[in-house]
């Protein structure tokens, strides 16, 4: 498919899945699909999408959204915090009640489960059927930028949030951890900065954790699904420490510069030497004092006469043996 997404597709109100990934498209952002009653899934990836994300309506969007798949396009700005307010459908797992069924699309007397294709792992997979309670967000691999809104916290059925590869600022946002259902979590490759949230460890369900190629500092969290994560989910990141990292952390929780070790040996250098000048000066009063309160110890004075004694006996035997050849 090329050129424009047709119109022509704001008009199938009981369209439930939309997937027109891996064409030629090359159009802004549908807006005008946000109204569709029963759309459950809306895959755009790998295209030619432009431009920002945004809504042009005031009132609820994709009231029934699940997936979001906007990936390897070329979208601008912040992330559609709008949308992802309004996205009902993935702030609770059992919002439909009943048991959890495969999307399907019937025709005449058949029916067909939906498909879809997910990255995870850096891979994309293919899922031979849809569950209604699942829900996914992929904004990967487009220009993305500013900070990560704590709105997608109320996500509570997400099970995957890939917002890889992007231009996103500001720190990895602790209410991520209300995001209990959560299976994948890729943030890498952005300008990420700061701590990651402790938050996180709540995180029970996490599988696959990616965090690499930003610029986090500070103790990696321990405990629960953190203790079975690699290097490769912190790799490029020189301020983070603890394990699995071989770089451990000092008392504060962040790792000590190599500028500060020299600082620290500089700075022990110097205590030797002034303790090693300040003992000399004191054992050198010291000295001074027994010596004008004692006269002359018997020690010091066995000492230095002794020595004294000895080289005069020397000389007067070298003279003896002068006379005696002469």
């Amino acid at each position: 498919m090329n050129g424009l997404l047709p119109r022509s597709l704001v008009n199938c109100h009981m369209l439930e899945v939309l997937d027109v990934g891996n064409n030629n498209i090359s159009d802004t952002f549908p807006h005008w699909l946000e109204s569709l009653p029963q759309l459950q899934v809306l895959v755009l990836r790998s295209n030619k999408f432009h431009g920002f994300v945004q809504s042009t309506k005031e009132s609820p969007s994709f009231p029934k959204l699940r997936v979001l798949d906007l990936s390897s396009n070329y979208f601008v700005g912040a992330l559609p915090v709008w949308y992802i307010e309004n996205f009902n459908a993935m702030m609770d797992p059992h919002r439909d009640g009943g048991s959890p069924e495969y999307m399907k699309v019937s025709t005449g007397a058949n029916s067909y489960q939906y498909s879809l294709v997910v990255t995870w792992k850096g891979f994309d997979y293919e899922l031979h059927g849809i569950l209604t309670i699942f829900s996914s967000i992929h904004l990967s691999n487009n220009k993305f930028e500013g900070e990560i809104p704590d709105v997608i916290g109320k996500l509570s059925s997400l099970k995957g949030l890939n917002l890889s590869h992007n231009n996103l600022t500001g720190q990895i946002p602790p209410s991520l951890g209300n995001l209990t259902n959560l299976e994948w979590l890729d943030l890498s490759s952005n300008k990420l900065a700061g701590k990651i949230p402790d938050e996180l460890v709540y995180l029970t369900q996490l599988s696959v954790l990616n965090l690499s190629n930003n610029h986090l500092v500070g103790l990696i969290p321990q405990g629960s699904q953190f203790n079975t994560f690699g290097n490769d989910s912190y790799k490029g990141n020189p301020g983070l420490c603890g394990i699995p990292l071989s770089k451990s952390c000092d008392g504060n929780g962040t790792q000590p510069s190599s500028f500060q070790e020299k600082d620290e040996l500089w700075r022990f250098g110097w205590r030797v030497v002034v303790l090693g000048y300040g003992c000399g000066v004191v054992f050198g009063l010291l000295m001074g004092y027994l010596v004008f309160r004692t006269g002359k110890p018997k020690w010091f004075v066995s000492l230095f006469d002794g020595r004294q004694s000895q080289s005069g006996r020397k000389m007067r035997k070298a003279r003896r043996l002068v006379q005696r050849r002469s």
